[in-house]
């Protein structure tokens, strides 16, 4: 069976997260999404893990399902239900230590199987003087390494995996406080470090520049803090079981038979993309950050911000555009909402943009829109203009302008004479 999976969300206890971010709500949205596993987030914030045990039941699949009594009802959305939508336990912890002499911040997202893991693995932190009640996604003390260990200790089957690898500020390769090689933070435990989270401003082509993850198979999850973010990246595999352990066994061996393919944002649209400053609205490519401001920013003569691109390129071995023989393909999408905005030239987060995104939804969900549909079929539940920019989208036809130092990026299907030649006929629907 087809599996569309979101491993790595936040809950309403994570800063800066909605407060729609549980249980039911996520149900819904998966849905709506065509998500069958969606992560739970912040399965270590003591007040949501008891939520979770209220709200969601062992299967003794490794993965939850919620309570018939929690569910949202919507009739068109059960309409569409395939099949039931499962969660994993999941969490994100910040590590923030110093190691070499130098201040990591390492963020790392935590997948297991079960209740009783979450319960070790909250002693331990608990025992170790890890503040768990301060955020969905606490920062506590410890290194990278020992984090892992503990995990590991709980429950050999734990899940330990690099999150947003790539970002500046809390990562394990970023700029400005990760490592060169997954080596020089895990050490002996490397080994057991078998996926890595490329985030919102790489994409697998970028990561497949280094040789040292030849290995390491390539995840993609949309680290969402709203529920209509979820999805904006993820992972298809083909699933005889649908348990974590088949989840943990296509993951450690990279299996390219069961692991289809990943869902990518263009990462131009991630908010690490380029180098630059926010503050100063200054942005540049790694290669002018290098040869023509010495990585200093002409606007207020300080360090610039290096996003992700560079630092691949710092890191990298090969030129752009090399394959490894055994890499998990990958789809870039815009998610939908996105494509109808532009096409009516409305914020996505508009009564009009929102109006027609439910009723695109009565006939199927997000994915099925965005990856399976054809022209035709797209165009009946929606309209010409829609339909062609999906078509551009699903052969790489864009314009993107890189996002930097916290800013998104902007990706646009229609050039702007396009835009401005669009007439108030063809937004209409059907």
């Amino acid at each position: 069976m087809k599996i569309i999976a979101d491993l790595h969300i936040h809950s309403k206890y994570s800063r800066a997260t909605s407060k729609q971010m549980e249980p039911a709500v996520l149900e819904l949205w998966a849905r709506k999404k065509g998500i069958d596993l969606i992560a739970t987030g912040d399965f270590t914030h003591p007040q949501y893990l008891a939520e979770l045990k209220k709200h969601l039941a062992e299967d003794g699949s490794g993965f939850l399902c919620l309570r018939e009594s929690e569910r949202l009802r919507d009739s068109e959305i059960e309409r569409l239900r395939k099949r039931e939508v499962r969660f994993v336990l999941s969490g994100e912890i910040s590590c923030i230590y110093k190691h070499n002499d130098k201040t990591r911040r390492v963020h790392l997202l935590i997948l297991i199987p079960d209740f009783e893991t979450a319960d070790k693995i909250c002693a331990d932190l608990n025992a170790c003087g890890c503040n768990l009640k301060s955020d969905g996604r606490p920062i506590i003390g410890l290194s990278a390494k020992r984090l892992a260990q503990i995990c590991f200790d709980a429950n050999e089957k734990s899940m330990v995996i690099p999150a947003h690898a790539w970002t500046p500020w809390f990562s394990v390769f970023g700029s400005k406080s990760g490592y060169d090689s997954l080596e020089e933070c895990f050490e002996e435990l490397t080994p057991k470090i078998f996926a890595l989270e490329t985030g919102l401003s790489s994409d697998p082509a970028m990561n497949w520049r280094l040789s040292a993850l030849d290995n390491i198979t390539l995840i993609s999850n949309s680290d969402a803090h709203s529920p209509a973010n979820i999805g904006r990246e993820a992972n298809v595999f083909e699933f005889e079981n649908f348990t974590y352990e088949e989840l943990y066994q296509t993951l450690k061996n990279k299996d390219r038979e069961k692991f289809l393919y990943t869902i990518e944002f263009f990462p131009q649209e991630g908010k690490y993309h380029f180098d630059g400053h926010k503050n100063c609205k200054f942005v540049c490519s790694p290669e002018e950050s290098v040869s023509k401001y010495k990585n200093i920013c002409p606007v207020c003569n300080k360090q610039l911000v290096l996003g992700v691109d560079h630092r691949v390129i710092e890191l990298a071995d090969r030129e752009l555009g090399f394959v490894p023989e055994n890499e998990i393909p990958y789809k870039s999408l815009v998610p939908l909402q996105e494509i109808i905005a532009e096409c009516l030239q409305n914020g996505k987060n508009g009564k009009k943009v929102n109006l027609i995104y439910e009723k695109m939804l009565e006939r199927a969900n997000e994915f099925e829109i965005l990856i399976d549909l054809t022209r035709e079929q797209i165009k009946n539940i929606s309209n010409e203009l829609i339909a062609e920019a999906i078509m551009r989208m699903r052969e790489g036809k864009v314009v993107a302008l890189p996002g930097y130092d916290g800013e998104y990026g902007i990706v646009k299907i229609f050039s702007e004479d396009e835009l401005k030649k669009i007439t108030p006929q063809q937004k209409n629907l059907f």
